[in-house]
Order: C-alpha cells, then structure tokens, then sequence
C-alpha cells in the first residue's frame, strides 16, 4: 500500500501545467468550430508548449 508524502502530489509523469494569469478563453484557443477529441489535445499541447506553461517536476 503506497504512504502519503506531506506537501503536494507530484504531477503524472513529472510534468504540470499551470494555467494561472491565462486570460483566454476557450474559444480563443480551440476555435468556434467543433473539433475531435484528439485534435483538440493537439491544439492544447501547441497553447501550452506556445506560452511556456508547462514544465517537468
């Protein structure tokens, strides 16, 4: 049986995302049109990588 540690849960796979000050919209960033599942994640991988949100642990 895994232990909690005290303090913060590290991120799955040692990477976070931190999307605090981020001003826009979903529509901003995915567009009006629908879109898939998976080209949405391409385009939320792009926003991320784009404002430099995202780091490893």
């Amino acid at each position: 049986m895994a232990t909690k540690t005290a303090g913060k849960k590290k991120a799955f796979g040692g990477y976070s995302v931190n999307f605090n000050g981020a001003t826009e919209s979903l529509e901003t960033v995915f567009g009006k049109k629908p879109i898939s599942p998976a080209e949405m994640t391409k385009v939320l991988w792009a926003y991320v990588k784009k404002k430099k949100i995202g780091g490893k642990d």
